[in-house]
């Protein structure tokens, strides 16, 4: 992951972590990539309601999922992926 990328994703866990709409968007884009099957997909149109900036930020990382083949936590972010799936899919807890 380069600084870029490292950046938009920490920049977007920040977000997911909050109580907004867009804080709920941004954590079903993450969830998605941390366990699609137990935390549900993303819908593309979520991208309407969310700021312009976030949404460079979540096309950064969505390349560089494609790229790096890694789930999050093998990328150090286990934790924070599990504040997100406490906070936004508590029936995923296990």
């Amino acid at each position: 992951m380069n600084p870029d990328e490292q950046a938009a994703l920490e920049r977007l866990i920040r977000i997911a972590q909050g109580d907004t709409g867009q804080s709920r968007r941004v954590a079903d884009f993450l969830l998605a990539w941390w366990n699609a099957g137990e935390c549900g997909a993303f819908d593309l149109t979520n991208l309407w309601g969310v700021d312009a900036k976030i949404v460079a930020d979540m096309t950064t990382v969505f390349a560089m999922i494609g790229r790096v083949h890694s789930y999050p936590d093998t990328l150090g972010y286990k934790e924070s992926f599990g504040r997100i799936v406490q906070a936004w899919r508590p029936e995923a807890v296990k």
